[in-house]
C-alpha cells in the first residue's frame, strides 16, 4: 500500500487530507478530528495513524495496511463502552500513552466519541494530553466541543470534517458501481455518511421502506388501528434493515477471532468491538428513522394542494419528533404520538 492509496480512504475531506499530509511531516502531540460519524473521521485517524508510523523501511507496507484496517500494534484505540467517555476509560487513555511503541517510533492513541467525556474525564486527561510521552501522539475524535472540554480541545490541533454532501457520496456510489437514482437515493438516506450509504447499498429493501414513509400522509385516517398497523409495518421494515449490519458484524466477530488465534491474544478488543457494534445498531435505527422523517416532511412540501398552515403544523411536528430521538424514546409510543398528530393527505 503506498501512501496515496492510504488516503485514498478518506471520502470527500480534500481540504482535512491536505493538511494531514502536511502534517505528518512534522506532528504535534495532539490533534482533534470534529465531525459527524460516517463523515470519514476514523478513516482520517487510521491514515494520520498510519503516515506516523512507518520508518521507511521495507515493513512500510504491512504498517500502513495494519493502520488502515485499526489493527496495528502501535494504534491504542479507546471506545467508550456505554453512553460516556468514564474516569475509568481516562485512565486507561493515561496507561495506554506511558507505553512505549512495540514496532514503531511512535504510539498513536484514538479516543472516539470524545464529546462524551464528562468534566472530571477531560480534567483527568489535560495533564496526559498536555504532556505525553515524546513517542505518543493523541487523537481525539467528537462530534462538536462541549464547553467543559474547550481548555483541553486548545491544547490540540483541531480538524474539521464535516458530513459529506449528497453529490460526494452519489458520485462514489457511482465509482463504486451504482446506478445513479439508486446512489441518489442511498446518498439521501445517508445522512452525510459514506459507510451508511455503502451499507445501505446491500439492502434491497431500501426503496420499500422509502415508499413506505412516502405513503404515509395519504393512509392516515384519525383511526387507532390504521397508526397501529403502519407503525407496526415500519418498525418491522427496520428491523429488516439491520440485517446487512448483522451480517457485517458477524464478519467482524470472525476476523477478531482468526486474529486471536493466529497472534495468541484471546480476549483482546473483543469488548470495544461488541460495544462498538451495539452502538452501531442502535445508531442504524435512530439513522432509519431520520431518513422516514426526511421523507415525511418532503412529502408534506411537495403538496402544493395543501394550505400552508397544514404543511407548517406536520414539518414543525416531525422536526419535534426528530428532536426527541436524542433522549432515546420508546420508538413505539414516539411514532404512535407522531402519527396520531400528522394531518392526513387527500
Amino acid at each position: 500500500m503506498e501512501h496515496e492509496e492510504l488516503w485514498s480512504t478518506v471520502i470527500g475531506q480534500p481540504e482535512a487530507v491536505s493538511f494531514l499530509k502536511t502534517a505528518s511531516k512534522s506532528p504535534v502531540h495532539a490533534y482533534l478530528f470534529i465531525g459527524p460519524e460516517g463523515a470519514g473521521r476514523r478513516q482520517a485517524a487510521y491514515a494520520f495513524a498510519g503516515s506516523l508510523l512507518v520508518t521507511n523501511s521495507q515493513e512500510d507496507e504491512r504498517h500502513l495496511q495494519l493502520a488502515i484496517n485499526g489493527q496495528h500494534p502501535d494504534i491504542a484505540e479507546i471506545i467508550p463502552h456505554g453512553p460516556a467517555l468514564l474516569v475509568e476509560d481516562a485512565e486507561r487513555i493515561t496507561r495506554e500513552a506511558s507505553r512505549s511503541p512495540v514496532e514503531s517510533a511512535r504510539k498513536v492513541i484514538i479516543v472516539d466519541r470524545f464529546q462524551t467525556a464528562e468534566p472530571e474525564v477531560s480534567s483527568a486527561l489535560l495533564k496526559t494530553v498536555e504532556e505525553p510521552p515524546e513517542s505518543s501522539v493523541f487523537i481525539l475524535l467528537a462530534d462538536d466541543v462541549r464547553e467543559h472540554q474547550i481548555t483541553i480541545a486548545s491544547r490540540c490541533i483541531r480538524v474539521d470534517l464535516p458530513a459529506l454532501s449528497n453529490e460526494v457520496i452519489t458520485e462514489t456510489l457511482i465509482q463504486e458501481g451504482e446506478k445513479e437514482d439508486h446512489a441518489h437515493l442511498l446518498a439521501l438516506a445517508s445522512f452525510g455518511s459514506i459507510e451508511r450509504a455503502r451499507l445501505l447499498s446491500s439492502d434491497p429493501s431500501v426503496i420499500n421502506r422509502y415508499e413506505l414513509w412516502k405513503s404515509i400522509p395519504r393512509r392516515l385516517d384519525d383511526t387507532g388501528a390504521t397508526i397501529s398497523s403502519i407503525v407496526e409495518e415500519i418498525e418491522e421494515q427496520i428491523s429488516g434493515a439491520e440485517q446487512p449490519l448483522i451480517s457485517k458484524h458477524q464478519l467482524e466477530l470472525e476476523e477478531l477471532q482468526e486474529r486471536e488465534e493466529a497472534f495468541g491474544t484471546r480476549g483482546s478488543g473483543r469488548k470495544d468491538l461488541v460495544t462498538k457494534q451495539k452502538r452501531e445498531l442502535r445508531r442504524l435505527r435512530e439513522e432509519e428513522i431520520k431518513f422516514g422523517f426526511g421523507v415525511l416532511s418532503r412529502e408534506y412540501l411537495n403538496c402544493s394542494e395543501e394550505n400552508t398552515e397544514t404543511v407548517f403544523k406536520a414539518t414543525k411536528r416531525i422536526t419535534e419528533a426528530s428532536s426527541e430521538l436524542i433522549r432515546n424514546p420508546n420508538e413505539t409510543l414516539m411514532l404512535q404520538a407522531l402519527l396520531l398528530d400528522l394531518p392526513a393527505l387527500g
